[in-house]
Protein backbone atom coordinates (compact mmCIF):
# COMPACT_ATOMS: atom_id res chain seq x y z
CA UNK A 1 0.00 0.00 0.00
CA UNK A 2 1.07 3.65 -0.70
CA UNK A 3 2.03 6.03 1.40
CA UNK A 4 -0.41 8.23 -0.16
CA UNK A 5 -3.12 5.82 0.64
CA UNK A 6 -1.91 5.15 4.12
CA UNK A 7 -2.35 9.24 4.98
CA UNK A 8 -5.73 9.23 3.40
CA UNK A 9 -6.98 6.05 5.20
CA UNK A 10 -6.19 7.82 8.49
CA UNK A 11 -7.25 10.70 7.05
CA UNK A 12 -10.79 9.32 7.36
CA UNK A 13 -10.38 7.81 10.51
CA UNK A 14 -9.57 11.56 11.73
CA UNK A 15 -13.16 12.43 9.85
CA UNK A 16 -14.65 9.67 12.24
CA UNK A 17 -13.07 10.66 15.14
CA UNK A 18 -14.41 14.22 14.66
CA UNK A 19 -17.94 12.85 15.23
CA UNK A 20 -18.75 13.77 11.06
CA UNK A 21 -21.64 11.25 10.11
CA UNK A 22 -20.93 7.59 9.17
CA UNK A 23 -21.69 6.15 7.17
CA UNK A 24 -20.25 8.73 4.75
CA UNK A 25 -19.90 9.52 1.21
CA UNK A 26 -16.45 10.26 -0.64
CA UNK A 27 -17.84 14.14 -1.28
CA UNK A 28 -18.48 14.37 2.25
CA UNK A 29 -15.10 13.19 3.74
CA UNK A 30 -13.35 15.40 1.23
CA UNK A 31 -15.62 18.45 1.74
CA UNK A 32 -14.63 18.11 5.82
CA UNK A 33 -10.80 17.54 4.77
CA UNK A 34 -10.94 20.67 2.81
CA UNK A 35 -12.84 23.11 5.19
CA UNK A 36 -11.20 21.78 8.29
CA UNK A 37 -7.47 22.30 6.10
CA UNK A 38 -6.17 18.59 6.46
CA UNK A 39 -5.99 18.29 2.91
CA UNK A 40 -3.51 20.74 0.90
CA UNK A 41 -4.58 20.45 -3.31
CA UNK A 42 -0.81 21.53 -4.06
CA UNK A 43 0.41 21.23 -7.06
CA UNK A 44 1.05 17.33 -7.58
CA UNK A 45 -2.30 16.88 -6.01
CA UNK A 46 -3.97 18.50 -8.75
CA UNK A 47 -2.17 16.85 -11.09
CA UNK A 48 -2.50 13.46 -10.28
CA UNK A 49 -6.46 14.35 -9.91
CA UNK A 50 -6.73 15.73 -13.24
CA UNK A 51 -5.07 12.52 -14.28
CA UNK A 52 -7.33 10.63 -12.40
CA UNK A 53 -10.21 11.93 -14.22
CA UNK A 54 -9.02 12.28 -17.21
CA UNK A 55 -8.32 7.98 -16.81
CA UNK A 56 -11.88 7.91 -15.53
CA UNK A 57 -13.34 9.42 -18.84
CA UNK A 58 -10.98 7.61 -21.22
CA UNK A 59 -12.56 4.56 -19.65
CA UNK A 60 -15.78 5.36 -20.13
CA UNK A 61 -15.31 6.35 -24.17
CA UNK A 62 -17.45 3.44 -25.92
CA UNK A 63 -18.67 3.12 -29.35
CA UNK A 64 -20.43 0.21 -31.62
CA UNK A 65 -19.02 -2.40 -33.64
CA UNK A 66 -19.48 -3.72 -36.77
CA UNK A 67 -21.56 -5.89 -35.17
CA UNK A 68 -23.07 -3.56 -32.90
CA UNK A 69 -21.45 -3.99 -30.06
CA UNK A 70 -20.94 -1.50 -27.28
CA UNK A 71 -17.51 -1.36 -26.92
CA UNK A 72 -14.72 0.26 -24.42
CA UNK A 73 -12.53 2.54 -27.23
CA UNK A 74 -9.64 3.81 -24.74
CA UNK A 75 -7.41 0.65 -22.79
CA UNK A 76 -4.39 1.39 -20.62
CA UNK A 77 -1.64 -0.95 -20.84
CA UNK A 78 1.45 -0.88 -18.22
CA UNK A 79 4.68 -0.75 -20.11
CA UNK A 80 8.24 -0.95 -18.93
CA UNK A 81 10.59 1.81 -20.28
CA UNK A 82 14.34 2.67 -18.91
CA UNK A 83 13.55 1.19 -15.79
CA UNK A 84 10.71 3.03 -15.30
CA UNK A 85 6.44 1.63 -15.29
CA UNK A 86 4.12 3.68 -17.46
CA UNK A 87 0.57 3.65 -18.31
CA UNK A 88 -0.14 4.19 -22.01
CA UNK A 89 -3.62 4.44 -23.05
CA UNK A 90 -4.55 4.02 -26.85
CA UNK A 91 -7.50 3.39 -29.15
CA UNK A 92 -8.08 -0.18 -29.63
CA UNK A 93 -9.37 0.82 -33.26
CA UNK A 94 -5.92 1.93 -34.13
CA UNK A 95 -3.53 0.29 -31.43
CA UNK A 96 -1.07 -2.44 -32.29
CA UNK A 97 -1.86 -6.01 -30.83
CA UNK A 98 0.49 -6.12 -28.17
CA UNK A 99 -0.65 -2.83 -26.66
CA UNK A 100 -4.49 -4.35 -26.51
CA UNK A 101 -3.27 -8.12 -25.19
CA UNK A 102 -1.02 -6.35 -22.21
CA UNK A 103 -4.10 -3.87 -21.59
CA UNK A 104 -7.02 -7.09 -21.94
CA UNK A 105 -4.14 -9.12 -19.53
CA UNK A 106 -3.79 -6.45 -17.18
CA UNK A 107 -7.82 -6.23 -16.45
CA UNK A 108 -7.46 -9.82 -16.24
CA UNK A 109 -5.73 -9.78 -13.69
CA UNK A 110 -7.36 -6.57 -11.95
CA UNK A 111 -10.75 -8.88 -12.36
CA UNK A 112 -9.18 -11.67 -10.83
CA UNK A 113 -7.72 -9.50 -7.85
CA UNK A 114 -10.71 -7.95 -7.00
CA UNK A 115 -12.43 -11.51 -7.13
CA UNK A 116 -9.84 -12.84 -4.13
CA UNK A 117 -10.22 -9.69 -2.05
CA UNK A 118 -13.97 -10.10 -2.20
CA UNK A 119 -13.69 -13.96 -1.61
CA UNK A 120 -11.29 -12.74 1.71
CA UNK A 121 -13.82 -10.19 2.90
CA UNK A 122 -17.09 -12.56 2.40
CA UNK A 123 -14.81 -15.52 4.23
CA UNK A 124 -13.63 -13.22 6.95
CA UNK A 125 -17.52 -11.87 7.58
CA UNK A 126 -18.79 -15.46 7.10
CA UNK A 127 -16.05 -16.92 9.84
CA UNK A 128 -17.27 -13.83 12.15
CA UNK A 129 -21.01 -14.28 12.24
CA UNK A 130 -21.25 -17.72 12.56
CA UNK A 131 -24.55 -17.62 14.10
CA UNK A 132 -26.11 -15.77 10.97
CA UNK A 133 -26.78 -18.00 7.34
CA UNK A 134 -23.91 -17.64 5.78
CA UNK A 135 -22.95 -15.54 2.46
CA UNK A 136 -22.54 -17.21 -0.48
CA UNK A 137 -20.21 -15.66 -3.45
CA UNK A 138 -19.75 -17.71 -6.59
CA UNK A 139 -16.71 -16.71 -8.48
CA UNK A 140 -17.92 -18.47 -12.01
CA UNK A 141 -19.14 -15.65 -13.73
CA UNK A 142 -20.21 -17.68 -16.80
CA UNK A 143 -23.72 -17.32 -16.27
CA UNK A 144 -24.13 -13.94 -15.35
CA UNK A 145 -21.74 -12.96 -18.75
CA UNK A 146 -24.09 -15.13 -20.45
CA UNK A 147 -27.69 -13.05 -18.91
CA UNK A 148 -25.94 -10.15 -19.96
CA UNK A 149 -25.42 -11.53 -23.51
CA UNK A 150 -28.60 -11.81 -23.69
CA UNK A 151 -30.50 -9.33 -22.48
CA UNK A 152 -28.51 -7.39 -24.51
CA UNK A 153 -29.85 -9.28 -27.63
CA UNK A 154 -33.39 -9.17 -26.01
CA UNK A 155 -33.03 -5.25 -25.72
CA UNK A 156 -31.43 -5.31 -29.73
CA UNK A 157 -34.04 -7.34 -31.17
CA UNK A 158 -36.83 -5.33 -29.34
CA UNK A 159 -35.47 -2.24 -30.93
CA UNK A 160 -35.61 -3.77 -34.33
CA UNK A 161 -39.09 -4.68 -33.71
CA UNK A 162 -39.92 -1.09 -32.67
CA UNK A 163 -38.96 -0.05 -35.88
CA UNK A 164 -40.30 -2.15 -38.40
CA UNK A 165 -43.81 -1.64 -36.19
CA UNK A 166 -43.46 2.24 -36.31
CA UNK A 167 -42.59 1.62 -40.11
CA UNK A 168 -45.92 0.02 -40.84
CA UNK A 169 -47.72 3.09 -39.47
CA UNK A 170 -50.28 1.27 -37.92
CA UNK A 171 -49.10 0.82 -34.77
CA UNK A 172 -47.37 3.33 -31.90
CA UNK A 173 -45.17 2.65 -29.26
CA UNK A 174 -45.57 4.13 -26.38
CA UNK A 175 -43.08 3.14 -22.98
CA UNK A 176 -46.20 3.04 -20.58
CA UNK A 177 -48.33 1.37 -22.14
CA UNK A 178 -46.72 -0.63 -24.82
CA UNK A 179 -47.86 -1.37 -28.51
CA UNK A 180 -51.24 0.44 -29.23
CA UNK A 181 -53.47 0.30 -32.52
CA UNK A 182 -53.50 3.71 -34.23
CA UNK A 183 -51.88 6.51 -36.19
CA UNK A 184 -48.46 7.83 -34.46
Amino acid sequence: MTTKAKQLQKLVQEYRDAGESWPATRDEIADWAVREKRYDLTAPSLKRLVAKELAQAMSEEYFTDAKGRRVRAKHPARVRRGGKQFVFWDDMRTAPRNHMKRAFQMRRKRIASECKQVKTDVDSYNDAHLEEPQIPMVLDFTDDVREMELAEQAKANRSVVSRILCKWGNWILTKDTGLQSGSP
